[in-house]
């Protein structure tokens, strides 16, 4: 529903609820009444300080209501929150000055990492610049065997003389990371009550606290990207929070995680790193909810916003997490939602490289000075620029008119930058410059899907982001996927995710032992100190223990590999710590992502970390179904408009529609364009549309007609 239809007597209605995500182009803003009704917002990101944005899209959904913000606050009962402040901060590397102590001997592990260059082959390749200076890295003679037994007692005089130093250097943040702590804290308890006495003020991140789990590179790097981005987080949500106080704000303000769900601020603060990827976690978590409507239980979502596009994989309703990932070239391994992430937006600046070739992104005309055509003193054409000149956006309705479109300005840009240096056409370059983006998308969908033994053409893909879809047919038509369905809301998806996230905590302890020698005592007692964390942080945050959802899952490896594969279990097989059961879950899990197992060899299979996801179920909004309004569009037909046809190779005229006018049952014969205040739909001549019950855009190659249909009941 477009906010123009928002009527007097809805103004001053309870209960709202707001889904926001900071972007790098835009702050999307999703607002739900009690009654289902939904509302989007999008107004431009403020880099310098994200919270502007965000209460100044708060006091526009107030105006609309002709209310004060104070009021408008009054009647919100949560706020869910995205943010990329800590992703920036190590993208461009301006977090927190940041120390670390560490065992006597290892202070360099952070800069030599696991000793592998990223680029075999490249003897020039650079590792990453660690976070931490040499000299802040300071060395604390202790050391623990891997079981925890103290070989080399703590010598406090270290760290000591380390907080002195940390002091002297005004030091913002500390970290600290012992050998084998994940199996004994005591060390590291003892130099942190240390550090707390000396430095007070310091953010303070304790690996055994923080990351109990083995493999020392990982723990510390983890660690050191908790301290390093700990303080920017703080001061962004002290600041937010503060703003909403002055607007007498009294409801709940939620954080959203990389794992797909939801916490408090305060906990946010104290586990800064669990944000770092937290805007895009939204996606897959709305992916689940809209493609679950028309009755898929697998998808692929894929979001095109201003700066960056987003590919992930969900297969039977859940979004795959993995603990293993990166982050700017540094290793952080906290669960996070699988979601490959590449410099593809609208934002996206075309370029000639030495070798003559065309590129797109990964830098991005961002929010300021945005594209060429936004006329902000942009000069570099960018995708968007592109997207214009060849039709597909309307110069006078772009943000619903909002932003008026510099065509001249756009066509000039491409023209300079890009057509003369290739000696082609005006219209051959943009076509060129969209060809590019379009393919770099459709490598990351493809990735996303084959890194898990997946045929992405099984999966519908669930579209989403301002520029998404706009592009999403012909990445559909490079991959040989038949459905796409577009949300309503496909504009704001991340933000329209984290209203229907749960809290959540993920946790994790080593027990490295094979099946065969597993100690139920141990097996048990390891699960119940997780699960008594997890009810105990729920509880600080509202949730009521019968609200509580556990899902169980091991680590398992064959002997002598490195990698490990996550298997989940139930928690009776937890509670029985049923190995035969645990086993025959491995094999075939491993064959699906490595392609063989060894079931038949006999080759033992070992346990290396047990993990708990303790879950609060919050509720949802709700959708509100439409009446079957008949398959003639007619009533939301606008115009017609000339639009290049990608694969045609021509410029034709098409309808064009009114998205917020189309209702459930009608169809549109492609090519068409659906326009929206905050996207628009290419329909390419390949696809028909569909328009399901909630009003999300079913796009379907023609000859699978008769299948959508029966999916859709229609």
């Amino acid at each position: 529903m477009a906010k123009e239809e928002i009527v007097q007597e809805l103004k001053f209605m309870s209960n709202y609820k707001i889904g926001i995500d900071v972007g790098g182009t835009f702050t999307d803003f999703l607002l739900t009444e009690a009654n289902g009704a939904s509302y989007i917002y999008k107004v431009l990101s403020t880099p310098d300080d994200p919270s502007i944005a965000t209460i100044k899209g708060i006091a526009e959904m107030a105006r609309d209501r002709h209310i004060s913000t104070k009021e408008f606050l009054k009647n919100v009962s949560v706020i869910v929150h995205g943010t990329t402040v800590t992703t920036n901060a190590v993208l461009t590397f301006t977090g927190a000055k940041t120390a670390l102590l560490t065992t006597k001997g290892v202070r360099d592990a952070l800069e030599m990492r696991r000793g592998i260059r990223e680029e075999q082959y490249n003897n020039r390749y650079q590792n990453v610049e660690p976070l931490v200076e040499r000299y802040l890295r300071y060395p604390v003679e202790e050391r623990l065997d891997y079981q925890g037994e103290m070989i080399t007692p703590i010598k406090t005089k270290d760290v000591e003389d380390g907080s002195q130093l940390f002091l002297k250097e005004g030091v913002e943040a500390i970290a600290v990371c012992f050998m084998n702590s994940f199996a004994n804290s005591e060390h590291e308890e003892i130099a942190a009550k240390i550090i707390r006495d000396k430095i007070p003020a310091a953010y303070l991140t304790v690996s055994s606290l923080f990351l109990p789990s083995i493999r020392f590179y990982d723990r510390l790097s983890t660690t050191v990207l908790n301290s390093y981005v700990g303080p920017i987080l703080k001061r962004y949500l002290d600041a937010l929070l503060e703003k909403l106080k002055n607007e007498e704000y009294q409801g709940v303000l939620l954080i959203m995680q990389s794992n797909g769900g939801v916490i408090s601020p305060q906990i946010a603060i104290d586990n800064a790193a669990v944000t770092l990827l937290s805007g895009p976690a939204g996606g897959p978590v709305a992916g689940i909810v809209y493609a679950g409507v028309q009755k898929y239980d697998d998808c692929i979502t894929m979001d095109m916003g201003g700066t960056s596009f987003d590919a992930a994989l969900i297969k039977n309703k859940t979004p795959l997490v993995t603990t293993v990932g990166e982050i700017n070239r540094l290793r952080l391994a906290l669960p996070m939602l699988n979601v490959v992430t590449i410099g593809a937006g609208g934002g996206s600046i075309g370029w000639i490289d030495e070798g003559g070739l065309l590129r797109m992104g990964p830098r991005s005309a961002a929010s300021k000075p945005g594209p060429v055509c936004y006329d902000l003193g942009g000069e570099l054409p960018t995708c968007t620029d592109a997207d214009l000149v060849l039709g597909y956006l309307d110069k006078d309705y772009f943000a619903g008119g909002k932003i008026k479109l510099n065509l001249d300005k756009a066509k000039r840009a491409i023209d300079e930058h890009i057509a003369k240096k290739l000696k082609l056409r005006l219209e051959e370059a943009a076509v060129g410059m969209y060809h590019v983006i379009n393919n770099n998308m459709a490598a990351a969908v493809r990735e996303v899907a084959v890194k898990h033994g997946q045929d992405h053409r099984d999966f519908p893909l669930v579209v989403a982001g301002g520029a998404g879809p706009n592009h999403a047919c012909m990445i559909a038509l490079e991959l040989e996927i038949p459905v796409l369905i577009v949300p309503r809301e496909s504009s704001i998806f991340c933000a329209a995710g984290m209203l229907m996230s749960d809290l959540k905590h993920h946790f994790v302890r080593t027990y490295a032992t094979s099946l065969e020698k597993i100690g139920q005592k141990r097996f048990k007692l390891l699960f119940n100190e997780m699960k008594t964390e997890g009810i105990r942080l729920l509880k600080t945050e509202g949730i009521l223990e019968k609200q509580v959802e556990f899902i169980y899952s091991l680590d398992l490896r064959y002997v002598n590999q490195y990698h490990e594969v996550s298997v989940e279990i139930t928690a009776k097989e937890a509670a029985n710590v049923d190995i035969k059961s645990i086993r025959s879950k491995f094999h075939p899990r491993h064959n699906a992502l490595y392609g063989y197992s060894l079931e038949n060899e006999g080759t033992a299979v070992e346990l290396i970390n047990m993990r708990l996801v303790c879950t609060g179920r919050t509720d949802k909004p709700r959708f509100v179904a439409q009446k079957y309004s008949g398959k003639n569009p007619s009533s939301a037909f606008k115009n017609r408009r000339k639009i290049f046809l990608p694969r045609n190779k021509n410029f034709t005229v098409v309808d064009v529609f009114d998205g917020f006018k189309l209702r459930y049952g009608n169809r549109i014969k492609g090519p068409a364009i659906i326009e929206q205040v905050n996207t628009t739909t290419l329909v390419t001549p390949e696809y028909n549309v569909l328009v399901d019950k909630y009003g999300s855009y079913t796009l379907y190659l023609k000859e699978k007609e008769a299948e959508v249909k029966e999916r859709l009941r229609i």
